[in-house]
């Protein structure tokens, strides 16, 4: 089970999502991303690779999502359909995710300018992951 909602967030849009597994939170968290930036999102373009790795699992949450904010700048595309799985690699926690880069121009995109630590939530409990992340918009 893997979904995420799009929540109101004053000035700002939240995204929260819930998976099995905490890869699956990072994928959902990140398909909430692309959602905040549009209502129809079209399966084109060509997936790419994304490795991030930090020193918690929060960071690691925070540098995955300013990476996929980082990829749409620089590539000029919309990171959807997300893939995510997460490990643990000595003192560091790393996340090797794909996504489909959606071309820009093939869709009607909201600004999404960058990802926040503010609320933000990551936590497991007997019913899988939670993640709640506030993206500035």
């Amino acid at each position: 089970m893997t979904e995420y909602s799009l929540r109101e967030h004053t000035a700002d849009v939240a995204v929260e999502a819930t998976a099995d597994t905490l890869g699956g939170v990072f994928a959902a968290v990140a398909d909430g991303l692309a959602a905040a930036h549009c209502d129809e999102i079209r399966s084109a373009g060509e997936r790419f690779d994304v490795t991030v790795r930090a020193e918690g699992r929060e960071a690691l949450l925070f540098d995955y999502l300013d990476e996929l904010i980082y990829r749409r700048d620089v590539d000029d595309v919309l990171p959807a359909e997300n893939d995510a799985s997460v490990r643990r690699d000595g003192d560091e926690w790393v996340v090797e995710a794909s996504a489909l880069g959606v071309p820009l121009d093939r869709i009607d995109a909201r600004e999404v300018k960058a990802v926040t630590y503010s609320e933000m939530r990551l936590e497991e409990d007997e019913e899988g992951w939670h993640a709640y992340v506030v993206f500035d918009v």
